[in-house]
């Protein structure tokens, strides 16, 4: 389970925040604090905080000083630009603008429960860094961006043949078994893979041969 902390000065869009989150598998509700000092006063008890959902304007500071010490996204009403920078420079792996959707947060939350899983992945099998897992674990990340673009440029048709070749297959296929099993160019199978990704219909996988880069495996997911 990822753990969360809201931080929101208003009691009543913390809740809201807060059972936004519980909706999500694998995310519960560490706490809420209506304040800069509450927040750090419930960082300081030691309970595990993976992710902190984080206000700019509380009362006594801003929410942007949160920023550092555990991944975090803004949510905020600060529509300047400055604001949003010096939120990007603070560390900030998302910024939603207020008033917002449930479905914009929880994609975001998935988008960062695939990147967890992505870097979890490495570190179970012993391994460094490298660019590739890098890559991967950024795209996961901001998969929501690509997502509906990809979705868009490519076919129902095509989409529901990759779908297909993932549910018949046995294990978790690459890009070029999918492509194989469609009999579509890698690059349109990676194309909707990534969109599929996106949309959180997918599990990412990275296997790890004796030697070189980590290969990226798909798997399917039940409908959100």
């Amino acid at each position: 389970m990822l753990r969360v902390l809201v931080v929101d000065d208003d009691f009543r869009v913390a809740s809201l925040h807060a059972g936004y989150v519980e909706a999500v598998a694998g995310f519960e509700v560490a706490g809420t604090a209506g304040s800069v000092g509450q927040a750090r006063a419930a960082l300081a008890r030691g309970n595990p905080v993976d992710l902190l959902l984080v206000d700019v304007y509380l009362p006594d500071g801003s929410g942007l000083d949160l920023l550092g010490d555990r991944d975090a996204f803004v949510l905020t009403a600060a529509g300047e630009p400055a604001t949003f920078r010096r939120a990007v420079r603070s560390g900030a792996l998302g910024y939603l603008v207020k008033p917002f959707g449930e479905a914009a947060l929880h994609t975001r939350l998935r988008a960062y429960a695939r990147y967890r899983r992505v870097l979890s992945t490495a570190e179970e099998h012993g391994q460094p860094l490298d660019q590739d897992v890098a890559d991967a674990a950024l795209r996961a990340l901001h998969a929501e961006s690509g997502a509906a673009r990809g979705a868009s440029a490519a076919t129902s048709a095509t989409r529901e043949l990759v779908l297909r070749a993932l549910a018949e297959a046995p294990g978790p296929l690459s890009a070029a078994e999918v492509a194989a099993a469609t009999g579509v160019s890698r690059a349109t199978a990676q194309r909707h893979l990534a969109a599929l990704d996106g949309e959180g219909r997918l599990a990412l996988r990275l296997r790890y041969g004796a030697t070189g880069r980590p290969e990226q495996r798909y798997a399917p997911l039940p409908n959100p």
